[in-house]
């Protein structure tokens, strides 16, 4: 076994027996624990706390440096919370008791078209629970298919891909799979991405935060194509662990637009400007609850990198 193979499996021990304790312990006092680790690690060990600060300055520049503190500490408490709700919900929540942990709010446009023979696609971010919302669906009965990019440790992959199997119908790898998605549409059912990560200097560049944001043409081009309506959508946790509203924040038909979204659905560029200020808007909302550790903003445009150039 090579040493990377070696260490990435002593993560995978690690990671499995901390899930193990993790479910051992009532779950109010995994999140009194989140609470103090979230403090050790928002202001002791702070990793990637430049890449924090920085998108935090960037998304709100009114803030002060001790708000982006608090906030980053809260942000870390909302990712292991995470974590141990991600290990909790498929002992708790099933599809009798479901009601007193989900809240739904405005999802009458989804169950609309989960039946109405179309194609569709579903649009979230790094926000709130994101990894039950596609557990949620399930519980429903409603089929769903993810695009999601492989860890690069191979054994927490395939136990990553377990749990997620047990939500979604079918995981697709992030490339290569177009032809996959084209035939799920053209068979009508539902695609569910993450749509708020770089794209690199090919991507579309759209306005985020205020702030020019690459990001990937293939799920509006996906969506026109097909004629699918684009929802845009959200977990959020609420008071306590574990519950959780879910709801459709909006949703773009290329049917049937509404007077304010005709502009919207005209080309790629302009869908997926849509439905970036969607996300945008869900963020603000609660921004403790969204991943700042990525980083969102990592080149300029071709146009701005040529002028400073000139």
């Amino acid at each position: 076994m090579r040493l990377k193979d070696t260490g990435d499996f002593l993560v995978y021990l690690v990671v499995r027996l901390l899930i193990c304790l993790v479910q051992a312990l009532r779950i109010e006092t995994c999140a009194a624990a989140a609470g103090w680790l979230a403090w050790l690690i928002g202001h002791v060990i702070r990793p990637r706390d430049e890449v924090i600060d920085e998108n935090l300055r960037l998304a709100f520049p009114e803030m002060s440096a001790h708000e982006r503190r608090r906030l980053t500490r809260r942000m870390w408490e909302h990712l292991l919370l995470m974590a141990i709700e991600a290990a909790h919900a498929p002992r708790k929540i099933h599809d009798t008791n479901w009601r007193q942990y989900l809240h739904l709010k405005d999802m009458r446009p989804m169950m609309r078209l989960f039946f109405a023979d179309r194609p569709s696609v579903a649009v979230s971010a790094h926000f709130g629970n994101f990894e039950l919302a596609a557990f949620a669906m399930r519980l429903f009965g409603l089929e769903t298919f993810a695009v999601a990019r492989p860890l690069d440790n191979r054994f927490l992959d395939r136990f990553i891909a377990r749990f997620r199997s047990a939500s979604v119908s079918r995981l697709l790898p992030k490339n290569g799979s177009a032809p996959e998605i084209a035939e799920l549409l053209a068979r009508r059912g539902m695609l569910s991405v993450l749509a708020d990560q770089h794209a690199g200097p090919k991507g579309c560049w759209v306005d985020f935060f205020g702030r020019p944001a690459s990001t990937h043409k293939a799920i509006a081009l996906f969506a026109l194509a097909n004629e699918a309506p684009l929802m845009v959508g959200y977990v959020r946790r609420l008071g306590r662990p574990l519950e959780f509203e879910m709801a459709i924040e909006a949703v773009a038909d290329p049917r049937r637009p509404t007077p304010e979204q005709v502009d919207a659905l005209k080309g790629v560029a302009e869908l997926t400007q849509w439905y970036t200020h969607q996300i945008e808007r869900i963020i603000r909302r609660d921004p403790q609850q969204y991943w700042w550790v990525h980083r969102r903003w990592k080149e300029a445009p071709a146009s701005r990198r040529q002028a400073r150039a000139a």
